[in-house]
This record gives C-alpha cells, sequence and structure tokens, in this order.
C-alpha cells in the first residue's frame, strides 16, 4: 500500500502548543518560522476581551501556522482540584460541552476565518464528560466537527490504524533538543506520525527550553526531504484523502 506521505518521505511529524501562550509568540513562532516550519497553535479564546487576546495571532495565521481549537474554557478533570466546587469535566453534560466548544469555533471563525482544516486538542488531553457510570466520551462531537482531535498516547501514530479524531501526542516538558529529535525518528523509522505537544517555552510549569526546540527545528528543517513536518490539520487532511477510496470499495 502506497505510503500518504509527500513523495520520499519516511515520516510525519507536528509540532503542536497549547494554551496560546505569551512565550509562544515571543519565543516559538520566530524559531519555526526562522527554519521554514509550520505548526498547531491550539488557542482557547475566552474572557471579554478575546478578541484583542487574538490579534497577534492573526500574524501566525497568515504565516501558514494553524490555528487550532482548544475549547473555550479548557475545561479538566476533577483530580485536578482539591475540592468538588468549581466547573469540571466530571459536571458537564454532552450539550455543555459541544456549547463549549462551538463558542470557542465561533469566535476563531470570527478572528481568522472559517477554516475546513481545523483540528481540536482535548484540554488535559481527556476525552470525556460525567463519572462512574455516567461518563460518556466526546470523541463523537469533536469527529463532526473537526478534521482531528489530539489527545495523548505511547507510540507515533500509524496512518492506517489511527482514530483521527483521537490522535496520540506525546508531551514534551522538560525534554532535551536530543529527545525531541529522537521522536522525530521515531516517526521516520516506522512510517508514522509523531505529534509533539508543547506548552510554554521557558514559561509555566510545562516548559522547554528554547535551544532545545530551536535544535529540532533544525533537524527537521535539515532533513524535510524525508520527515514531512506540517500542522496536524494538514497532516490529517491529507491521510483521509488518502484512505477514502480503500474505504469506497468496503
Amino acid at each position: 500500500m502506497k505510503s500518504p506521505w509527500p513523495e520520499g518521505v519516511e515520516g510525519a511529524v507536528s509540532l503542536t502548543f497549547d494554551d496560546g501562550l505569551s512565550s509562544q509568540l515571543r519565543l516559538a513562532v520566530p524559531i519555526l518560522n526562522d527554519h521554514g516550519l509550520n505548526g498547531t497553535f491550539y488557542i482557547n479564546p475566552k474572557g471579554e476581551d478575546w478578541e484583542n487576546r487574538l490579534l497577534p495571532w492573526q500574524d501566525v495565521a497568515r504565516a501558514g501556522h494553524e490555528i487550532g481549537n482548544h475549547s473555550l474554557t479548557h475545561p479538566c478533570s476533577r483530580g485536578f482540584h482539591n475540592s468538588l466546587d468549581g466547573r469540571c469535566l466530571e459536571g458537564m453534560t454532552l450539550d455543555e460541552i459541544t456549547r463549549d466548544i462551538a463558542e470557542a469555533e465561533q469566535r476563531l471563525n470570527y478572528a481568522f476565518g472559517s477554516s475546513p482544516l481545523r483540528s481540536f486538542a482535548y484540554p488535559c488531553y481527556l476525552d470525556y464528560i460525567g463519572e462512574g457510570e455516567g461518563r460518556q466520551s466526546y470523541v463523537p462531537i469533536v469527529a463532526r466537527l473537526f478534521v482531528a482531535g489530539r489527545g495523548r498516547g505511547e507510540i507515533p501514530n500509524h496512518p492506517l490504524t489511527c482514530d483521527l479524531s483521537y490522535l496520540w501526542s506525546f508531551p514534551v516538558e522538560r525534554m532535551s533538543g536530543a529527545e525531541l529529535i529522537g521522536l522525530a525518528e521515531w516517526a521516520a523509522a516506522t512510517g508514522r506520525w509523531s505529534i509533539l505537544t508543547f506548552h510554554g517555552i521557558h514559561e509555566g510549569h510545562l516548559s522547554v527550553a528554547d535551544v532545545d526546540l530551536a535544535a529540532l527545528c533544525r533537524f527537521l528543517a535539515r532533513h524535510q526531504s524525508r520527515i514531512w513536518t506540517a500542522p496536524v490539520a494538514v497532516v490529517a487532511s491529507r491521510i483521509r484523502s488518502w484512505r477514502a477510496p480503500s474505504r469506497a470499495g468496503q
């Protein structure tokens, strides 16, 4: 079976960045731009000043980076908290999570224009609402609304077998440049797709160093003939097109 990757390419890599942090604008975007790479930046367009907060990201989108949906309010598990108070996935309904995601999408469309190639990133990598016998997955909602959804996993995604609505990614906080490069080489060695999840660049508790991100980007720029680096929505769309003929015959 022919590979879904561009001619001569051995595997794919997507660099993703969560939460719209200031260090991404200040450090990550220039590093990617300097190396001719495009990534995916997952943003929560919440707050009364959401329009102003999205303004600097318009230049990011114009440079070819994907602006992805990370929900409006970034709901996570109650397990991250020390009390039963506060909004959490365990206390939400499918209608509530759908409205949260849809409102974020409406705001992103307002700021960046409607895009058939936008992906979603599950806040805290979690794909459910409710608890116990009432727990339900909201992956089907993401599947209806987006070309792909990014979660968390153990290995690179196989283009034939992965669930595009819950893709596996590697959290890469505190990794060295050599470790990051290893994840890219893993994709090339297996014909798979490595998705790397970054948060802050010298910012916050899930940080990486700018020198390590730069080392990865230098490597990817040098090896672009065999490792395809592209936003999540672009890679997912190519896989969907590649899968379509075989599934049409089923």
